[in-house]
């Protein structure tokens, strides 16, 4: 137990990088035996939080619309929230590019050939998209994990709750205490984090080595380049503007980030950047718990619009096109307005790759060299969506009044439950 109790009180970021740090020795070590033996690790816990995350959604939302009476209307902030959503994307775009053509990452790369199990995936039309927010059936949509039809249910819901006023007030209490629940189940999984991290790493570097990846090895220093500069210069001028501390921010947003890296899911690491943004950040619990899952649904900065613009690049320089100023224009246009369609189909990064090369009339071919690295991208990529999804409530909270700046400003990069919900005594700080 005294073992045990030490361990909690390391910082949650030191027991997450030691993970990581001891993952890619035993790796490196093992090779793909790793891979057999280590990766379950890291399979059981992206089961572990992915089975949290559509009920404390679920809860969270409902529980969120329902909180919201009083407030400024659902409308507005929806609206704000959107916006910075799309802004943010076409700045996303715009760097992408411009790394892609610094770098030039397609030049040279010779003698690679596709993946042999790589087929175009159908892209739906947006009509097909709208329709599909509308759950057929609500419970198959939370048991097959449909996240936006979750949050449409729930916020219909919650609604409903808010129409019927005080006949269901024990209705409200009651989904008010399933949300407590379902935080502090999510602190339980939380702490397996460094032990998942430890199997994800292991077998990624079991399984590909390190000279696999040499010849794409560009491509990776430039995606890898483009989040880096996207995450501190955009968004920390975003929050610079704002009157806001970047440093702040990303101390607050790190366990999010941590476990985006690791796990390459925005579903995966949701419930630990709704508890980063509200009990970090100190963003509204109500306007969080609706913009958070929303933004994991549809805010994908690194899958939808730094990737395809450079892999749109990328294409063009391996197969000798020169790029014109309208297929640039056309790149920008698919990257943003895209995401917001595809974002909930499974393999999300490749079906926004798909569509931005099909609208700029470039060669699909060329995607099915980036899929054998696909996982080492996605790690990245993932990081900056889930950056973003938790740096647009920051800055619609700051200019609604939503933000308590005296949370903010502590800068804490705890993940347990808020001291309402838990007794403080009986949490570990990190």
């Amino acid at each position: 137990m005294k073992l045990v109790a030490a361990w909690l009180r390391i910082p949650f970021w030191q027991r997450v990088l030691a993970g990581f740090v001891l993952g890619a020795l035993a790796g490196w070590a093992m090779g793909p035996a790793a891979e057999t033996w280590l990766a379950p690790l890291g399979a059981l816990y992206v089961r572990l939080i992915r089975m949290i995350a559509v009920p404390l959604v679920f809860f969270a939302v409902m529980n969120a619309v329902a909180s919201l009476h009083g407030q400024q209307s659902m409308a507005s902030l929806g609206g704000r929230t959107f916006g910075w959503f799309a802004a943010t994307a076409a700045l996303a775009v715009c760097v992408g590019l411009a790394v892609g053509w610094i770098v030039q990452p397609g030049v040279g790369v010779t003698g690679l050939v596709m993946a042999p199990d790589y087929s175009v995936r159908e892209v739906p039309s947006v009509v097909q998209v709208l329709l599909d927010l509308v759950p057929v059936n609500p419970f198959a949509a939370l048991s097959e994990g449909r996240i936006l039809q979750v949050i449409v249910f729930a916020a219909l819901v919650g609604f409903a709750l808010v129409r019927l006023g005080e006949r269901v007030a024990g209705v409200r209490r009651l989904v008010g205490e399933a949300s407590d629940v379902m935080i502090q189940v999510t602190r339980f999984v939380l702490e397996v984090t460094p032990i998942g991290t430890f199997g994800l790493i292991a077998g990624l570097v079991g399984a590909y080595g390190f000279r696999q990846l040499l010849p794409l090895g560009s491509f990776v220093f430039a995606l890898y380049l483009a989040c880096a500069l996207h995450i501190v210069i955009v968004y920390g001028g975003l929050l610079l503007t704002h009157g806001l501390n970047p440093l702040k921010f990303f101390r607050g947003a790190l366990p999010g980030m941590q476990v985006a890296f690791v796990s390459s899911s925005s579903f995966a690491s949701l419930p630990v950047a709704l508890r980063a943004v509200t009990h970090n950040l100190g963003v509204d619990r109500s306007y969080a718990a609706f913009a958070v899952p929303l933004g994991a649904s549809i805010k994908m900065d690194g899958c939808g619009a730094i990737y395809p613009a450079l892999t749109a690049i990328f294409v063009s320089q391996y197969f000798g096109i020169d790029l014109s100023p309208t297929q640039y224009f056309i790149v920008l246009l698919a990257s943003v307005f895209g995401s917001f369609g595809t974002a909930g189909v499974p393999g999300t990064a490749i079906v926004m790759v798909t569509l931005v090369l099909s609208a700029a009339g470039l060669p699909l071919e060329g995607i099915g060299l980036l899929i054998a690295i696909d996982r080492v991208l996605d790690m990245m990529r993932t990081m900056t969506n889930v950056t973003g999804q938790m740096l647009v409530p920051v800055l619609v909270a700051k200019e609604t009044g939503l933000l308590d700046r005296s949370v903010y400003e502590a800068a804490s990069t705890n993940v347990g439950v808020d001291p309402d919900i838990v007794d403080p005594a009986t949490t570990h700080p990190a």
